[in-house]
């Protein structure tokens, strides 16, 4: 079986169809990668790039696709191919993340090749079943609408969901307190009423989003403040309450907080990854399977975090393909926790899922479709026309936002 071309898809649609998310974000935009052969068989992978900067995706693809083209499909020559040829710009970042998507369409060829799901060929599952949790963007306010969030995940049969620090208000905005006796005030109040609506049993989490935030982001004294402030509600973990210049308030607050501090979805390699992982900056590792670097990559990553006794829940907020990757990394990695999924998710993930994602009493089952378990026809492709403009992005003057 040999490599005939290798092509970019970019689509757009719907955010998702949870109410709640969609009074702040509406669209999404999405790049896929197909690897076609002569033996009629095709590999779809997903960058999770290409929610943020898809226009760049498709040059990219095309710089890296001659590597393949005509070569069989054997993803440990390739994958090195592709990493030694940009290696004065992709040890990290972007060209690592377009590696990814690469990587993943190669795992769900040789999948697909061989009639088994992708985690059995990453060393086979770990886990009988995942938690899952509910990705449930900003805490929607007042606080009787953050319950009917809470209540509306749970109705979708999740045990467990995750709101972002500060509120947002239709009509009035954001609120993202910094000071630190204001921001732990907030954050504590937030969470005795999330705690005391949801009961003991749930599973809470909360993000700071520091990691993408522009301006208004925590140090080392917020976030310890914020913390100990809401040490008393259980939290599951706190993700991204610093930024990642930052690794050493990182290892700081780790040390000074009983409460799980995660992090990671930003990082790309094992590079990146290990400034943070020798430091035991993160008691939990959130990488990703479609922006880490590549399947093989998350679970160096992985094995890495399990090493030095650390975590990891999956960060999985791309599409389709994004989940996918994630949830076979995921039951691959030994001390997977969690798994992060969209809930009420729209077309880009309902269409392309193929019935492949199963969850069921609050926990992922292992997928039982060769390779990664989704499909992309012409239909999907003309259903959801990629409108240019449609990645997110932090507004800045000369570039805004506009969903």
């Amino acid at each position: 079986m040999n490599i005939t071309s290798v092509t970019t898809t970019l689509l757009t649609g719907p955010s998702t169809n949870d109410r709640f998310l969609r009074e702040a974000r509406r669209l999404r935009s999405a790049a896929f990668i197909e690897i076609h052969t002569d033996a009629g068989l095709t590999g779809i992978g997903e960058t999770y790039a290409g929610y943020f900067c898809p226009e760049v995706i498709p040059p990219l693809v095309d710089f890296f696709a001659p590597i393949l083209i005509g070569s069989d499909a054997s993803i440990p020559e390739l994958y090195d191919r592709m990493v030694k040829c940009g290696n004065y710009w992709n040890r990290v970042g972007l060209g690592a993340a377009v590696i990814n998507g690469i990587e993943a369409a190669l795992w769900d060829l040789k999948g697909k090749q061989e009639q088994v799901p992708v985690y059995e060929l990453l060393g086979g599952a770990k886990h009988v079943k995942l938690p899952a949790y509910a990705t449930g963007g900003p805490s929607n306010y007042p606080l009787e609408r953050l319950a009917e969030k809470a209540d509306y995940y749970f109705s979708l049969g999740f045990t467990g969901f995750k709101v972002a620090t500060g509120s947002y208000t239709p009509g009035e905005g954001w609120y993202s307190p910094t000071e630190p006796a204001e921001a732990a005030d907030f954050e504590g109040r937030k969470l005795e009423f999330l705690r005391r609506h949801c009961g003991q049993s749930a599973n809470i989490m909360l993000d700071g989003h520091m990691g993408n935030s522009v301006g208004k982001t925590w140090n080392l004294e917020t976030a310890l403040a914020v913390c100990k402030a809401v040490e008393p509600y259980g939290l599951f973990f706190f993700e991204e309450p610093l930024h990642y210049t930052d690794p050493w308030s990182y290892s700081e607050l780790c040390k000074a907080t009983g409460v799980p501090i995660a992090g990671g979805e930003c990082l790309t390699a094992m590079y990146e990854w290990r400034v943070f992982a020798e430091r035991d900056a993160f008691d939990i590792g959130q990488p990703d399977a479609s922006f880490t670097g590549g399947l093989s990559e998350f679970l160096r990553v992985a094995e890495m975090l399990h090493a030095r006794g650390k975590g990891v829940a999956t960060h999985a907020w791309g599409a389709a393909g994004s989940l996918m990757q994630n949830v076979h990394c995921g039951f691959a990695a030994p001390n997977t926790r969690i798994l992060e999924v969209a809930p009420d998710y729209a077309g880009l993930h309902a269409d392309l899922l193929d019935g492949s994602f199963v969850m069921k009493d609050g926990y992922v089952l292992p997928p039982d479709r060769p390779g990664m378990g989704i499909v992309l026809t012409d239909e999907i492709k003309a259903r959801y026309p990629f409108q240019p403009g449609s990645g997110e992005f932090n507004s800045v003057p000369g570039k805004i936002l506009r969903d």
